[in-house]
């Protein structure tokens, strides 16, 4: 992972943080792979600076932040990978040293940070990691996830005829268009700093753009060709 010179935990911390967090999602891989991890570890601390939140707390929430994803997973959604991260994240704080009161702001964060969380965000530093969790599921990045996670789960590549509120998580229907439909194009409403606004509409006109196109291609493609002038 890139580190740079105002690392606010420490390049050793840090570091010994990173490494558990990717033993974790490289079990998990596609779209909450460590990639994922590492550009949310970057965009929480941009906003956190913007914002003047505690970046410490910020940083160790930010790599620890989807360690239960593959719990989740394999429970096919029965297991809330945010609060078992939050579980397994306290243990790894306090064996690394961090006092009490950190470890209780560390794995509020994580605990508050998914979409549909049952503990809302109630500091600074959690709601930015909100917001910076949900930025890298929409945009061209979250376009691009979408993708990913409709492969890894054998989806179909497309499917705008059908009702996306009638089908299911985590079958052949949960095309990348349905994660649209159903997830990436409300969040723009999650939104709960400033700065996370301005970027998620700017990332959701991307989308629709992208969709617009998308169905244009793949149902209009003979009205497309028959505008076309012969060479």
């Amino acid at each position: 992972m890139t580190l740079d010179a105002t690392c606010p935990l420490g390049h050793e911390l840090t570091h010994a943080l990173w490494a558990i967090s990717r033993r974790y999602c490289e079990e998990e891989g596609g779209p909450h792979g460590p990639d994922h991890t590492e550009r949310v570890y970057h965009l929480t601390l941009a906003l956190g600076r913007v914002l003047e939140a505690r970046l410490d707390i910020l940083a160790a929430a930010a790599l620890l932040h989807d360690i239960g994803r593959r719990f989740e997973s394999k429970s096919k959604g029965s297991i809330c990978h945010a609060r078992k991260g939050a579980e397994l994240a306290r243990t790894i704080l306090a064996d690394l040293g961090f006092s009490a009161p950190d470890i209780e702001a560390i794995t509020h964060c994580i605990r508050a940070h998914r979409f549909r969380s049952f503990e809302p965000p109630r500091s600074l530093e959690a709601e930015i990691l909100f917001d910076a969790d949900k930025l890298d599921s929409i945009g061209a990045i979250g376009i691009g996830r979408a993708f990913l996670f409709a492969g890894q789960i054998g989806a179909k590549l497309h499917d705008a005829e059908i009702d996306h509120s009638r089908t299911r998580a985590y079958s052949c229907e949960d095309t990348a268009y349905r994660e649209f439909q159903v997830k990436m194009s409300r969040v723009r409403e999650q939104m709960l700093t400033a700065p996370g606004r301005q970027l998620a509409e700017q990332r959701h006109r991307f989308m629709e753009f992208f969709f617009d196109e998308l169905n244009r291609e793949i149902y209009g493609a003979d009205m497309a060709i028959s505008r076309l002038e012969p060479e």
